[in-house]
């Protein structure tokens, strides 16, 4: 039972004090486990992806992720999407002028992928007929 009990608080520990990530350098420190799940399958969503698209395999097992690699320009990318974001929503629709950039989320991934990894302008924007 004690065997049981430590396991139990050391699986989950870290989680709870937010600090058993290695390389969050947009989302605060103190993620919860609960949060950062739910966000990363918001992105998920978003791009139509799975984790894969953004996380590397491990070097010592490729049938896992190595969630705190760097080593995928794809999680690059994402880093500077969700600070663009986060700047949009904090500079154009944070009407109420609280300090935190994520309190009215207006703009998402969503809004541009649509479940597209890989969106582009051109399907954004059709010409008329006459600037063809």
């Amino acid at each position: 039972i004690a065997a049981i009990l430590v396991t139990g608080v050391a699986f989950n520990y870290p989680y709870q004090q937010g600090h058993g990530y290695k390389n969050l350098q947009v989302l605060p420190k103190n993620t919860t486990h609960d949060s950062l799940k739910a966000l990363m399958d918001e992105y998920c969503d978003a791009l139509g992806v799975k984790c894969g698209f953004c996380h590397a395999q491990r070097k010592d097992y490729a049938s896992k992720l190595d969630f705190a690699s760097d080593d995928k320009m794809e999680k690059g990318a994402a880093r500077h999407m969700m600070k663009m974001t986060m700047e949009i929503n904090a500079n154009y629709f944070n009407w109420n002028g609280s300090a935190q950039p994520d309190t009215i989320r207006a703009v998402g991934c969503i809004t541009c992928h649509r479940g597209d990894p890989h969106p582009e302008f051109k399907e954004l924007y059709k010409p008329h007929k006459d600037e063809e």
